[in-house]
């Protein structure tokens, strides 16, 4: 066999994993020359804190399944970005999150950037297609 000859996949085609990885890091490359500023992990955890204002750490680390040491770590960053903010929650033992002036901004600019990123994905996909896999993937993540 060649260098540059291709490698025969032998059962990898038929694996579910196998094929949801490649279809993860064509995504993922996608996304990465799109937006740049932040990583496709950190721009869902910033999804999350615009929709839930005030949403604590702890609900935030169950919600994108990180735990919770690792999260402290991701908000420390975000937070040094000055794009979200720590304040005292009701009852004054736990801290809400909230998005920054500068995080609302960020995700104005990047929401157009990434429904194209996301229609670009989509492009061989009829809507019906589309809506097909995200169903499908839901049923991947139940438990």
């Amino acid at each position: 066999m060649s260098r540059d000859e291709a490698l025969r996949p032998g059962d990898l085609p038929g694996l579910l994993g196998y094929r949801l990885r490649l279809a993860q890091q064509a995504v993922f490359r996608d996304f990465a020359a799109s937006v740049r500023e932040v990583s496709p992990g950190r721009v869902g955890i910033l999804f999350l804190i615009e929709a839930n204002p005030g949403v604590t750490q702890s609900r935030l680390s169950r919600a994108v399944h990180l735990d919770r040491s690792t999260m402290v770590g991701v908000i420390h960053t975000l937070e040094g970005r000055g794009l979200v903010e720590r304040r005292r929650g009701e009852d004054r033992r736990t801290n809400g999150l909230w998005l920054t002036r500068r995080g609302r901004s960020l995700m104005a600019r990047l929401k157009d950037r990434i429904e194209l990123h996301e229609q670009r994905i989509a492009a061989r996909l009829s809507a019906a297609e589309r809506a097909q896999l995200l169903a499908l993937l839901e049923k991947l993540q139940e438990k």
